[in-house]
């Protein structure tokens, strides 16, 4: 079998979906790979890192799209609509909940489209989570630095100053995002409050120090504390589906002017109701005086941790996939029990759920 791994297109995307290690297993294991010239660049690995590990290099994009796998990192874009076809697997972050267009391109070609970020195990949601912990990190960083008044801010400084209170920063929702940002945050001395729909999650937070505070995510209950907010960090997910809309457009209104908002959900839809997709070129926009990030692809701006985490979580999924496919096990009831939940589109269906129903198909 062929696997190939493709430049990313999305604005200012320089992750790479496979390390010249990961491509040297794939290879010890009887498979070619193909990497389109330059992919590996922007998280620091040359085309000889790729061709010394027994890669072959594809001059253009289509080369590589020919293969019988694809694996990249962030959905399909339109401008790679067109190498999509019926004998072709799809391996990657999708969202499609959010990305109605994509789907029906997916169904319209006939691709088996696999999701990193669909793919769970007894551990959870193994493909997602190393993102998920560099996504929040990278949005205390984004977070605090937007806050400053240089960048449209209200001027507060995460972790106060001798006899100024610090920052009080909001997190909605603790998975692995959340409670990384929750870290974070506390970590640069912000005041920090917690928001869950598990209160065992919250107690769990509040014993260990993390939170200074938590609430239970209660619509009613979630407004004083946005409100009051200098940083909300927005990580609420429900796997497959559209992300539920947790701070509302009056809530966002209610908060001074200069305050933050970060939207990590907003590749699910987002959970503020306020929030559209920004790109790392044009990553803000206030409304209602409120800054908003809301950057679809946030660990794209650290390829270099963020490939090597990806490409280490991946490789094993992937090898797998790769010899379902070419044992004809892929989509079918014989398929590794390793891949659950992780195909999304396959001969024209949408096959997930939650995905289903989030675009409205039964």
């Amino acid at each position: 079998m062929q696997v190939g791994v493709p430049a990313e297109v999305k604005d200012r995307e320089r992750r790479v979906a496979l390390t010249p290690s990961a491509v040297h297993l794939l290879i010890e294991r009887g498979h070619a790979v193909v990497v389109q010239r330059g992919a590996g660049q922007g998280a620091g690995f040359s085309d000889g890192d790729y061709v010394e590990a027994g890669a072959a290099l594809g001059e253009e994009a289509v080369e590589v799209w020919a293969s019988d796998v694809v694996v990249k990192v962030k959905e399909p874009q339109p401008s790679e609509f067109g190498f999509l076809r019926e004998d072709l697997t799809l391996f990657g972050y999708l969202h499609l909940a959010a990305e109605p267009t994509l789907t029906e391109a997916l169904q319209t070609s006939g691709v088996a489209a696999y999701a990193f970020e669909t793919l769970t195990d007894v551990h959870g949601l193994p493909l997602l989570a190393p993102m998920s912990e560099v996504a929040g990190r990278a949005s205390v960083i984004v977070g605090a630095a937007h806050l400053s008044a240089a960048l449209g801010g209200n001027g507060t400084l995460m972790g106060g100053a001798a006899g100024v209170p610090p920052a009080k920063v909001v997190v909605i929702g603790l998975g692995v995002a959340g409670s990384i940002a929750a870290r974070g945050a506390r970590g640069l001395g912000a005041h920090v409050t917690g928001i869950d729909i598990d209160l065992e999650r919250l107690y769990r937070f509040r014993l260990d120090g993390t939170l200074d505070a938590s609430q239970s995510s209660e619509p009613a209950l979630i407004g004083g504390h946005v409100r009051e907010a200098d940083l909300v960090i927005g990580a609420a997910l429900v796997p497959g589906a559209l992300a539920p809309t947790l701070v509302t457009e009056p809530m966002v209104a209610s908060m001074r002017p200069g305050s933050v908002i970060v939207d990590l959900a907003i590749d699910q839809g987002g959970c503020v109701a306020t929030a559209r997709p920004t790109t790392l070129s044009d990553p803000v926009y206030l409304e209602h005086g409120v800054v908003h990030y809301c950057v679809t692809n946030v660990p794209g701006q650290f390829p270099r941790t963020a490939s090597a985490a990806l490409s280490a979580a991946v490789i094993g999924k992937l090898a797998t996939l790769v010899d379902d496919v070419a044992a004809g096990r892929a989509g079918t009831d014989a398929e590794h029990p390793s891949l659950t939940g992780a195909l999304n589109v396959a001969r024209g269906h949408i096959v997930h759920p939650a995905v289903a129903q989030a675009l409205g198909v039964r």
